[in-house]
């Protein structure tokens, strides 16, 4: 794990040691009530960020605020530092929270309707963002073996675009909100795409389809909330992460390993879960 150097601390006017954060992806440092993570490489798309999540309301949410360097910067040596939120991740097996996850999130892109798209969303090409087109029908998909076959299922159950208007939403709420006793939910992390708020809610209930062992009963709760027509979005969701497995695959060179084989079992049984509900609402 890369450690800010003792300039980096001073820039943002912190002493101590840096700690090691538990989850994400293990690159953030905890000094005081301080989170030093690195910046994105993107340096307008670092700015925009810290500008933004230095701005919003906390309604129904709270978020870590941005801090700036001594001379005004968001960023240093590559860092960015924010205010640490204290709340931990449910423990989805003990006691699922995903329907809290979902509003805590409808709460945080409600105060984002208005913003602005941000000009560097067109420069990412990272496999989220393939991901991210291919569910959306903006790009044909370039599977590897395995992958093919649960992506024609999904598509099939693709009726039309939904007509909601696209804003900013975060595209990745799963591991993302955070839970502590008499405070609001934390919205940690934000990943930022243009699109339809509800798709940034049925990621999380793809997730918890794939990864986490939901079943039709969360995908009931969530179309009740949510209206009929949710279905569609969490199909693009898993798309969406179908694309961005089948991209780590061919990247790590893992398509015939068993951890693959057992990804696509998942696949499979959330597509199985997906079309069993479409059939049943049609």
């Amino acid at each position: 794990m890369t450690v800010p150097g003792r300039d980096v601390l001073a820039a943002f006017g912190l002493t101590g040691s840096p700690v090691a954060l538990v989850g994400g992806e293990g690159r953030s440092v905890r000094v005081g009530d301080v989170v030093l993570k690195p910046a994105d490489e993107d340096l307008q798309a670092a700015e925009w960020l810290a500008c933004m999540m230095a701005s919003i309301p906390e309604e129904g949410f709270r978020i870590s605020r941005p801090l700036r360097t001594a001379d005004g910067g968001w960023t240093y040596g590559g860092w960015t530092a924010s205010r640490y939120v204290p709340g931990t991740e449910p423990d989805h097996c003990a006691a699922p929270r995903w329907l809290e996850i979902i509003a805590a999130g409808r709460a945080f892109h409600r105060a984002l309707v208005g913003l602005p798209r941000p000009d560097f969303l067109d420069r990412r090409s990272d496999r989220w963002e393939i991901g991210n087109k291919v569910a959306w029908q903006e790009r044909e998909p370039d599977l590897v073996a395995g992958f093919l076959k649960p992506y024609v299922e999904l598509s099939s159950l693709l009726v039309s675009s939904p007509c909601e208007q696209s804003q900013l939403v975060h595209g990745d709420l799963t591991g993302n909100v955070l839970f502590a006793p008499g405070l609001a939910p934390a919205v940690i992390d934000f990943s930022p795409y243009w699109r339809p708020a509800a798709f940034g809610e049925a990621v999380v209930v793809g997730d918890a389809l794939i990864w986490h062992g939901a079943d039709e009963e969360l995908l009931r709760k969530a179309a009740s909330d949510s209206g009929p027509d949710f279905i569609q979005f969490v199909v693009r969701a898993v798309i969406y992460r179908l694309v961005t497995s089948s991209e780590r695959c061919r990247s790590e060179r893992v398509e015939g390993s068993a951890d693959t084989l057992a990804e696509l079992g998942r696949y499979e049984r959330a597509v199985s879960l997906l079309a069993d509900f479409a059939r049943y609402r049609s």
